[in-house]
């Protein structure tokens, strides 16, 4: 089974393609609560309440930042591990996407692919597509998804993304042709396009409309991005919706954004949960 079947199966299972960030900060948590305790119990309530998401993101950075290797430190490495272990428990055939966004020469993209698949046993990774093809290809394993930064959400994306090309053709379309080439043969090579810019977003998903990429579709929630909006995009330009993940994250684990957790913290998540549950759902 290739990744893109995984991605039909985990949408027709749960009737959705949101994707929900694991993006914790120790200082949104309740008082004196551990992060694999914050997240056993958040998954606990949603199983509850059978608030499923169709896709999980991880960003290793927020895990690893926590880690001081030196003085033989590998709390955040671990924590990361058993949130892990706890998807696989409670979300069983949920794709889970580790978003490191590496991209590197051949033979370290290759230590990056073994990272993702076979240390963290992920389902999918977020990669760079700046070194080009030889930095792309290690990570394309059968069975996979690979997420190749488009068009993404952060202010700063336009900057280079959306430079005029000698076609006359903004980068980030060129980009796009370049996935489709990396994905011929390999059904999973898709797109990291954002939920912040509609043009782009319209343009891009045109674009894919017939040639099966998957989109992760950052930026929904505490970025500025709206999910009705986007799927209305995806909906007008024809792109299939069972390939999409729209990804929110601080706006799901912590919608209270600042400060030590209320005491109603769960609710207030399954609430946002719910929600984007909602706005997101799809028909088969």
């Amino acid at each position: 089974m290739n990744y893109n079947d995984t991605l039909l199966d985990s949408a027709k299972k749960t009737g959705n393609i949101t994707c929900m960030g694991l993006d914790p900060k120790l200082e949104v948590l309740p008082e004196g609560m551990e992060l694999v305790e914050f997240f056993e119990l958040l998954f606990e309530k949603m199983i509850e309440k059978k608030l499923i998401p169709s896709a999980f993101k991880p960003n290793i950075g927020y895990y690893q930042s926590l880690d001081k290797p030196r003085e033989g430190n590998f709390t955040g490495s671990k924590a990361l591990a058993k949130v892990l272990d706890l998807l696989e428990k409670y979300f069983p055939g949920i794709p889970v996407i580790l978003d490191s966004k590496r991209g590197d020469i051949a033979r370290s993209s290759l230590n990056y692919e073994i990272e993702a698949f076979d240390c963290w046993k992920t389902d999918a990774v977020t990669v760079s597509p700046y070194m080009g093809t030889d930095s792309v290809s290690p990570f394309q394993v059968e069975g996979k998804g690979i997420y190749v930064l488009n068009r993404t959400s952060n202010p700063g994306g336009k900057d280079l993304q959306n430079l005029i090309c000698d076609d006359e053709k903004p980068l980030y379309l060129n980009v796009s042709a370049k996935i489709v080439e990396w994905s011929e043969g390999n059904k999973g090579l898709g797109a990291v396009v954002g939920a912040t810019s509609m043009k782009e977003l319209s343009d891009i998903s045109q674009y894919y409309s017939d040639k099966e990429i998957p989109m992760l579709i950052p930026g929904v929630g505490s970025q500025g991005g709206s999910a009705t909006d986007v799927i209305e995009v995806l909906n007008k330009t024809g792109y299939p919706l069972y390939l999409a993940r729209i990804n929110s994250s601080s706006g799901l684990t912590h919608p209270w954004k600042k400060g030590s957790a209320p005491e109603n913290w769960i609710d207030m998540c399954t609430s946002s949960i719910a929600k984007l549950l909602e706005e997101t759902k799809v028909q088969f």
